[in-house]
């Protein structure tokens, strides 16, 4: 029985995909085997020796110690595209929240209450939350994953012309592209072309304060801008300031920020973006279906930090190893199992990290484990 910790209520339609026979699924689970995750913050959690995987129901994992359970020989998984139709349905809500003045005028409209003759006083006033139209506009889109891409093609739909730019976009993800949409040289192209910004990229120290006062200043006047992806994204300061030079006409974030919130122009969502039934669900079930394949058959899929590596299993047993991409150390590994009839085997990399898998015939004796074990850059070791 494997023992897996909730630190978030998980969706039951997930967690009903783990067989009850073989896992022991609770909030109250000492040293587990495995954890579920959603938005607990962990970088001051102390792991057990038995933690082989954490699975957040979720994309983002800055509240994970990625690297350091690298170090531990800790797989941590994340659920890539479960809510991106959640999120995709509110950039486009954000798209015409930044576009016509519907915040505003709902807010105004509620100080009317008591009022007599609402409907002369809100023909008369209307007139101050006036908006525009997107058809017709261009919508520069950066990242163009599972959620930028769907973003990016509804935009078509609507009648804009999109940009997109992705260095990083992968072949998959272009194949599910609208041919309509028109790829950016830079960054630096969109914020010079484009009416509207629609950010769609992970945190990094690559990304943070990607919008500044010099990357607003490259912008049209009157761009309005929408960051459902991370607050570090812009800076609060530089957004303040071009929002009230009216530099910027709207700025829509699912990120409220104490710099943020209350300041004119902008639209501060309380983090919504997957937060619908079925975004929850189908997290959950991805969640759980990739702790399953890993601790059963020792398959990777959606990790950050170690590479997706996946084979039928052919053998009597399966020896798992991570470890370090380092040389030689494949070789080391071989030379530990020599005497062991290999049936299949394969081994893959991401940065620093790697991992080996190989079925045997017959069994996998003890020494042969702690020979694994004893090579410097290995992590660690299962047998299946």
């Amino acid at each position: 029985m494997k023992n897996i910790l909730c630190l978030n209520k998980i969706a039951a339609v997930g967690t009903d995909k783990l067989d009850k026979n073989e896992y022991n699924i609770g909030t109250d689970v000492v040293n587990p085997d495995a954890i579920m995750v959603r938005s607990a913050v962990m970088h001051e959690m102390t792991f057990a020796p038995e933690t082989l995987a954490i699975a957040r129901a979720g994309a983002g994992v800055n509240n994970i110690p990625v690297d350091r359970c690298a170090k531990e020989g800790i797989v941590v998984f994340n659920t890539p595209g479960a809510n991106a139709n959640g999120v995709k349905e509110l950039a486009i809500c954000a798209l015409m929240l930044a576009s016509r003045n519907v915040v505003g005028g709902i807010k105004w409209v509620d100080t009317l209450i008591g009022t007599e003759g609402v409907a002369k006083a809100v023909e008369a006033g209307k007139s101050k939350f006036a908006g525009v139209e997107v058809l017709g506009k261009k919508l520069g889109i950066i990242g163009l994953g599972a959620i930028g891409g769907m973003v990016a093609n509804t935009a078509v739909h609507l009648g804009m012309k999109v940009n997109g730019c992705d260095p990083f976009l992968s072949v998959d993800a272009a194949w599910n592209i609208n041919h309509h949409v028109n790829k950016a040289a830079s960054f630096e192209e969109i914020f010079r072309e484009c009416d509207y910004i629609s950010l769609h990229v992970p945190a990094t120290k690559d990304t943070k304060n990607m919008i500044n006062a010099e990357t607003i200043a490259m912008m049209k006047d009157g761009v309005r801008i929408i960051n459902l992806s991370r607050a570090d994204l812009v800076n609060a300061a530089d957004m303040k300031a071009a929002l009230a030079a009216g530099k910027v006409a709207a700025y829509v974030t699912d990120f409220p920020t104490d710099e943020m919130i209350g300041v004119e122009g902008a639209v501060t969502i309380p983090h919504l973006g997957a937060s619908t039934a079925e975004s929850e669900d189908n997290c959950a079930v991805m969640a759980a279906l990739e702790l399953d394949d890993y601790m059963r058959y020792g398959n990777i899929k959606n990790s950050v930090n170690f590479p997706n590596v996946s084979m039928p299993m052919s053998g009597d047993a399966r020896v798992c190893v991570l470890h370090a991409n380092v040389p030689t150390i494949l070789s080391q590994i071989t030379t530990a199992l020599s005497g062991v009839n290999i049936e299949n085997m394969t081994n893959k990399s991401k940065g620093d990290n790697a991992y080996t898998m190989v079925d045997v015939t017959g069994g996998v004796s003890a020494d042969v484990a702690e020979k694994l074990k004893a090579i410097e850059g290995v992590v660690r070791v299962r047998i299946i």
